[in-house]
């Protein structure tokens, strides 16, 4: 097996993604224990499967809804501090959407959950404006959600945001990864910046220990360093839909970057190599690095360099998505073995 890495700079920016890890691992039993016959999956995936019930007389296929929650972290730090607001639900969206696309979900509708203590006048509004603008995007409803004024549980100014999808996939597509064999090629799909993902460390980086402003115009950037952070999570969910019939599992590179969300994935005794020379990095991780003295195997584990979504496809299937997808790229495959996941040159 792989030596695990450790991400030591984004400890030091507050946020343990072993402890993280372990408190998932530790809750399962107690998660399960809830669990009834319609439940089809176990916690680890990017949502959760449950199957509808039907008649015996129905001749329909058997229908599963595939249910995933999500927030936007810390980014919303970066939204007030450019007093901006209108792109976080948005992110919110695409975020819960792209994560029950991977199961092969087509969503349904979405629920938001807002929580503040005061905030300037306008700003919920800002924020339900991008909800709205990312579910018409996705084709799917927002159909309610809670507005929490809570005094004294944030600081003036500052509101937490957090979504709710349900999507819907036929019992025989759903997408779990169990179909990845050796020889599958991983596709590389580009992202739009950091999406969601890692701004606690990119905060700490940028505006504590270099002192940075959002306004800052760093070399390589083409835009502000606040508008380079808060670039909108990116969906891929009208680029990747079509081609569900073409991949045999899908990561969605969010938290714990490439090692979490591609490892997670592998069935037993396969691994895969990915090849980190076949995409170009974009600036805004690069400059993070160089600032933040970051190693280079822990930029992986945390951010997702430029790549927002791998699909795992046979060799059969690749042309037909790489002509689909616009810029996506071949960047790994998959191999006999027990070692996990591998970045090479």
């Amino acid at each position: 097996m792989n030596k695990p890495v450790i991400a030591r700079a984004y400890q030091k920016s507050g946020v343990d993604i072993s402890q993280t890890t372990k408190i998932k691992s530790d809750i399962k039993s107690l998660v399960k224990k809830t669990f009834t016959p319609q439940v089809l999956s176990q916690i680890g995936l990017f949502g959760g499967l449950y199957e509808l019930k039907r008649s015996a007389d129905s001749g329909k296929q058997k229908v599963v809804l595939v249910a995933s929650c999500d927030g936007v972290g810390t980014k919303l730090n970066i939204a007030s501090m450019m007093n901006k607001h209108d792109t976080v639900g948005e992110d919110l969206v695409n975020h819960c959407v792209n994560d029950s696309l991977t199961l092969g979900a087509r969503p349904l509708f979405f629920l938001d959950y807002i929580a503040y203590t005061k905030v300037k006048s306008g700003v919920i509004e800002q924020v339900i404006t991008g909800l709205a603008k990312g579910c018409k995007n996705n084709e799917c409803a927002l159909i309610g959600g809670e507005t929490a004024m809570m005094p004294d549980m944030y600081k003036p100014n500052e509101y937490d945001l957090a979504g709710f999808i349900v999507g819907i996939v036929d019992k025989d597509k759903i997408i779990d990864g169990k179909e990845i064999s050796v020889g599958d090629k991983l596709i590389g799909i580009p992202s739009s910046g950091l999406h969601t993902n890692g701004y606690s460390l990119a905060r700490k980086i940028f505006f504590k220990d270099n002192k940075f402003t959002v306004n800052s115009r760093l070399p390589g950037l083409k835009t502000t360093l606040g508008q380079a952070l808060l670039q909108t999570h990116k969906s891929y969910f009208k680029q990747v839909y079509p081609l569900l019939p073409y991949v045999s599992g899908i990561a969605h590179i969010t938290g714990g970057g490439f090692y979490e969300n591609v490892e997670r994935l592998l069935p037993k005794n396969l691994s895969c190599i990915i090849n980190k020379s076949t995409w170009q990095v974009p600036p805004i991780f690069k400059i993070m690095q160089k600032y933040g003295k970051v190693s280079e195997p822990e930029m992986y584990k945390v951010f997702n360099m430029g790549i927002g979504m791998v699909l795992f496809a046979r060799p059969k299937n690749v042309d037909k998505i790489l002509k689909y997808v616009f810029k996506s790229i071949v960047i790994g495959e998959v191999r006999q073995g027990n070692w996990g996941m591998r970045i090479e040159n």
